[in-house]
């Protein structure tokens, strides 16, 4: 009998110690998951993340020309707005280099450049020397230059580092995402879209469709969309590299979300367009510098010309319409068609008034009709719109580690325990204890909480001191106007 007991102990305590193994190796795995000590995980070195097509804006080594690691500020500061203020030139230099931290850290820099200071303005707002008869403005309000539609005035701001792709997205690319996911375009949704008058294949359509109240020289044509830029009849195949058109800012987005990417920001936009030249001593109006001729121009942009709009365009640059991505000189970024070609979506803005940058090829350089296609130029949109002069490129933000935070735990039995928290602020927590039941509520009790003063007992905590503290990850929010 003692024999046949022995093999039996021995499985059992084999069992019991394979239950052991599996229970402290599962709970290893589960802590390794979370960092004891967040603060001493290192961040992702941005030297080593690289995407194709895609090019790194962000603040560079001077002695070396590596990028700037997220130890440090490693951001890009530049004068955003129009070109056609020219108080961007009194901007002093140390604006651009002031480091600003403290409790005035989310409000712009002081404004030097028309002489007062936040604190001046605020007493002046008390004394009641400013004007205020125009009443509020709202939140989003936009002062834009007549000539360009860039921000009055100029003003220094900032932004993370990004990837951008180096040109825009072409018909042939968008075509791959529409295989891929038969995504059906809001232009074939609605079954028609914007044409330059000039472009109609049929000029008798001219006479009876229908036309943009705003913009006369767009017509809206039946059956057009990506597939047939002027309309039924004409095909995208012999324009595969050109940029697509006809997309909204929705179908942008959902391309960009698709392979893995999003749109720019309009501020992210204008620091990669401008090149490195953000100083108010190198800030220049166009990409190749401050010359308006047509002869300067025609190297680096797919602009209108000349010409007389919308009939006559003597395409100096080649084009009268849309051209090849990567046709014309790239800025010193080594990003192509920053200016011209078509205009670019860009992430935030209201539905009825989404943000688009970069001017297109019906643009002029001063402004005498459309845009000044500036390295400011900027327009706003409704959502939905379509035609032949609009596209986009996306972005990509780089990896950083997950950073953490203090939060007080109100949910579990009050142990203190490192918990995961998303952008969307739902928290994952790995309970350590089992649930307690709760206890039974009597809704018939008739003592009032109020019949008794509550007095607390000194040698003890305080209620609000017994609260258990969690370590959560910090959401990574964007505070700006484009949201």
């Amino acid at each position: 009998m003692k024999s046949m007991c022995h093999p039996l102990r021995s499985l059992w305590w084999a069992i019991l110690l394979i239950i052991i193994v599996s229970a402290n190796s599962t709970t290893d795995e589960a802590e390794s998951a979370v960092p004891i000590n967040p603060d001493d995980e290192p961040h992702p070195d941005p030297n080593e993340e690289n995407y194709p097509g895609m090019i790194y804006i962000g603040r560079h080594d001077h002695h070396d020309g590596k990028r700037t690691g997220f130890h440090t500020d490693n951001g890009v500061k530049f004068i955003y707005g129009t070109g056609f203020d020219e108080t961007h030139k009194e901007i002093e230099e140390k604006d651009l280099h002031h480091v600003h931290y403290g409790p005035d850290s989310e409000h712009d820099i002081a404004d030097r450049a028309h002489g007062k200071t936040r604190e001046q303005v605020l007493h002046e707002k008390r004394a009641g020397k400013i004007d205020l008869s125009k009443g509020p403005k709202p939140y989003g309000w936009f002062e834009e230059h007549p000539l360009d539609g860039g921000m009055v005035p100029p003003k220094v701001v900032r932004v993370d580092p990004f990837f951008m792709d180096v040109a825009p997205v072409t018909n042939k690319e968008f075509g791959k995402f529409v295989r891929a996911t038969y995504y059906e375009t809001e232009a074939e949704k609605f079954g028609w879209s914007f044409v330059l008058s000039s472009f109609l294949p049929n000029a008798e359509n001219l006479h009876e469709a229908e036309v943009d109240p705003e913009a006369e020289d767009w017509v809206a044509v039946d059956g057009a969309y990506w597939r047939n830029p002027e309309g039924p009849g004409t095909s995208y195949k012999y324009r595969e590299n050109h940029p697509v058109v006809h997309v909204s800012h929705r179908d942008a987005a959902e391309y960009c979300t698709w392979v893995g990417k999003r749109l720019p920001g309009e501020r992210e936009w204008e620091a990669a367009a401008r090149g490195g030249n953000v100083g108010p001593k190198n800030r220049t109006l166009y990409v190749w510098g401050d010359d308006q001729t047509t002869d300067a121009a025609k190297e680096y942009a797919n602009l209108w010309g000349d010409g007389d709009f919308p009939w006559d365009n003597k395409a100096e640059d080649g084009w009268r319409a849309t051209s090849p991505v990567k046709t014309f000189k790239p800025n010193l970024f080594g990003l192509y068609d920053m200016t011209g070609n078509v205009w670019e979506w860009q992430r935030g803005g209201k539905h009825k008034k989404r943000i688009v940058r970069g001017g297109s090829y019906v643009d002029s350089l001063d402004g005498s009709f459309n845009h000044a296609a500036t390295l400011g130029v900027r327009a706003t949109l409704h959502g939905t719109t379509t035609t032949g002069n609009v596209g986009f490129r996306c972005v990509k933000s780089p990896k950083r580690k997950e950073e953490y935070h203090w939060v007080y735990d109100n949910e579990g039995s009050g142990t203190a325990e490192l918990v995961l928290e998303d952008e969307q602020g739902n928290r994952k927590q790995r309970q350590t204890q089992q649930n307690q039941q709760p206890q039974p509520i009597d809704l018939y009790e008739d003592d009032d909480e109020f019949d008794e003063e509550v007095i607390h007992d000194p040698t003890q905590p305080r209620p609000d001191e017994t609260r258990k503290r969690v370590l959560a990850v910090k959401p990574r929010t964007v505070r700006s106007d484009e949201l």
